[in-house]
């Protein structure tokens, strides 16, 4: 179908159907995002005509029937970003561009290949053992709060939730000790956008790499040998660019691990979590992922393949679909807003949908992170409050995450501790 366009916008044209379409970001994605979901919903119905930075058309599905459509048809909305209709026209400094741009891993893949990786994967992430990572999960937090439990103050975020993913993964890979703590910062720079993050890239794959191809030189049961004496038979490239993938998900189980905190501290309905109502911590975990959840949208998340009808609307062939996965959630067809508490309801897309949302041994892996490296940090500082008053917490500008920028708080200063805990490097 041949696209009408006007002269709109400041890097491309505007296709016709985007004239009055929603800029999809901005400050009120932070402040508001349950708001600005809300109106744009009241205005456009469950999908959405937006333009991304740089005024990049696009479509936003905010239904929740709607994104379970999309992510259920992979050959009418397909995952490859190759499929987009608008490479010609994006600049290369497209500040999104890094993010969708095609790369070798499973991710980007679609058909036969991509379930030989995902395969490979899966069974690989569903043989690490639950009762070791719960231990390493434990030793890892034990470690980090020993570097702040004697100040009485810290920052949550940057000290305690961002670190602690990141670390274990790690450790599940195998990473040395020693050098463990100099790729988390690499992968912590990937997302700056800057010459610095250019560079971390490459640091960080590179010892992903190395691990690749030396877990074929001799046994043993991290992340690497697993995926390396899989039957399916994945190339020392193709392992490193699934482990970078699992890798970098871990910094979505920070953002999530940093609110459900923050919850746990504003919310009296989780406030007994601070008092050793464990149920608490898996409710507040839960309630995140319904109403603050760390992947916000998912960019270029699906390019239909053909022109087809959608809420409404007519979606050309290899136009970008922006799955709303926040929205979806809020939708008041599924959650109605007089419903408060949504209790252990996990029918929410926190996880995304369909043949490429987050595999379930990956999901459950970040819930025993989340789960276990919360509850340390309660069982170590029970008396942890909040540093500020809860209105002067500040969530990071981004409509693709959902983060805050720092949680601050007080405590009764106390020692270190030493407690065992697995290795998961042998």
């Amino acid at each position: 179908m041949a696209q009408q366009y006007s002269k709109v916008g400041s890097l491309m044209r505007i296709p016709r159907s985007h004239e009055n379409a929603v800029t999809l970001y901005g400050p009120a994605f932070a402040t508001d995002p349950a708001g600005a979901y809300r109106q744009i919903r009241e205005s456009y119905g469950p999908v959405a005509p937006v333009l991304l930075e740089g005024d990049v058309p696009a479509w936003l599905v905010l239904g929740y029937r709607e994104v379970r459509y999309v992510t259920s048809n992979p050959q009418l909305f397909a995952r490859s970003s190759a499929k987009w209709n608008l490479w010609e026209q994006v600049p290369p400094d497209w500040p999104l561009a890094p993010i969708i741009m095609p790369n070798p891993s499973a991710t980007f893949l679609d058909g036969p290949e991509r379930q030989r990786r995902v395969a490979a994967t899966n069974d690989s992430l569903d043989a690490i053992d639950r009762t070791d990572l719960t231990r390493a999960c434990i030793r890892v937090a034990d470690q980090v709060i020993d570097q702040f439990c004697g100040d009485g103050r810290a920052d949550l975020l940057a000290q305690y939730a961002v670190p602690i993913p990141l670390l274990v993964m790690a450790r599940i890979c195998g990473i040395p000790q020693e050098e463990s703590a100099d790729v988390t910062r690499d992968m912590l720079l990937l997302g700056t956008a800057t010459a610095e993050g250019a560079e971390a890239f490459g640091r960080a794959f590179g010892k992903i790499r190395e691990l690749a191809a030396a877990s074929r030189e001799r046994p043993g049961r991290t992340l690497p040998h697993l995926l390396a004496s899989h039957p399916a038979g994945l190339t020392d490239d193709e392992i490193a660019w699934e482990l970078f993938g699992i890798v970098i998900a871990a910094t979505g189980t920070s953002n999530w691990i940093g609110s459900a905190l923050r919850l746990m501290l504003i919310d009296d309905q989780f406030s007994l979590a601070l008092q050793g109502g464990r149920a608490s911590v898996e409710a507040a975990l839960n309630e995140v992922l319904w109403k603050d959840s760390p992947l916000q949208n998912a960019p270029g998340g699906r390019y239909a393949t053909q022109d087809c009808d959608l809420g409404g609307w007519r979606i050309g062939k290899g136009d970008m679909i922006v799955l709303g996965l926040a929205a979806a959630s809020a939708d008041p067809a599924v959650r109605p807003e007089r419903v408060d508490s949504v209790g252990a309801n996990r029918a929410h897309l926190a996880f995304g949908h369909g043949e490429y949302a987050c595999p379930y041994p990956a999901a459950e892996i970040a819930w025993v992170m989340a789960r276990t490296v919360t509850e340390v940090l309660l069982d170590r500082i029970p008396d942890v409050e909040l540093a500020v008053p809860a209105e002067d917490l500040e969530w990071r500008q981004s409509v693709w995450m959902r983060s805050l920028k720092a949680l601050p708080v007080t405590f009764t200063p106390s020692v270190t501790v030493s407690r065992p805990g697995a290795d998961l490097s042998g």
